[in-house]
């Protein structure tokens, strides 16, 4: 049995001038001739363009990735995490680790410093015990003057470590901070874990501020 097609309907051509009436010969199409095709051409140009930059973008973005290195990858990775820790404190409100101000007096002090007053800092500094940089509970909220090092608002007669760690012993206990410190399990992650440490923090971090704007 033959199955008759069915014809196409009528339809003015989109161009103002025009109008005309006229009988589609394929899908889609919305004018009816060449010539306005031509006038109505422009009105794509900026979709046609924006699409263009958007493929020149993600081409960018693939062929930076590919000529990554570990080292990059392990940016990428500490970056993440130190974004998810300091999102996920300030959440909570936690004030700085070392120092103990609040977040309304560290705003207050320290609020117009480039990239705002809170930093994510390590415990144990990633220089010395690079197997931890990537471990959470190593990574706390401090205010920008204690993670640059400066004992201006330490506790009294403390260093900024010293003060960290006290923080530290009072937020988690001390047996956990004895356990932090005397890990020295090695860490040697792969690109492709580095990757997929980077992409959960992210995600984490997403779902975070999703649920603070909610």
């Amino acid at each position: 049995m033959t199955i008759e097609r069915k014809q196409p309907k009528p339809k003015k051509c989109r161009v103002a001038t025009c109008r005309a009436l006229f009988v589609p010969s394929r899908m889609g199409q919305a004018v009816c001739s060449p010539a306005c095709a031509m006038v109505d051409a422009p009105r794509h140009e900026p979709k046609a363009r924006k699409a263009l930059a958007d493929i020149e973008r993600k081409d960018i973005k693939v062929r930076k990735e590919a000529l990554k290195s570990r080292a990059d990858h392990m940016k990428d990775s500490e970056k993440a995490v130190r974004d998810y820790r300091r999102t996920y404190e300030l959440s909570i409100g936690s004030g700085c680790m070392s120092c103990g101000l609040s977040q309304e007096e560290i705003r207050a002090a320290q609020g117009w410093k480039t990239g705002g007053a809170f930093d994510a800092g390590h415990f144990l500094g990633k220089g010395a015990r690079p197997e931890l940089r990537l471990v959470p509970n190593n990574i706390w909220l401090q205010c920008k003057s204690c993670n640059a090092g400066s004992s201006k608002y330490a506790r009294k007669g403390q260093t900024v470590s010293q003060a960290f760690r006290e923080g530290l012993i009072a937020r988690i206990g001390l047996e956990a901070v004895e356990a932090l410190e005397a890990d020295h399990t090695p860490r040697k992650e792969t690109v492709e874990q580095l990757k997929a440490i980077t992409a959960e923090y992210r995600a984490k971090t997403r779902e975070l501020k999703k649920g603070q704007a909610a």
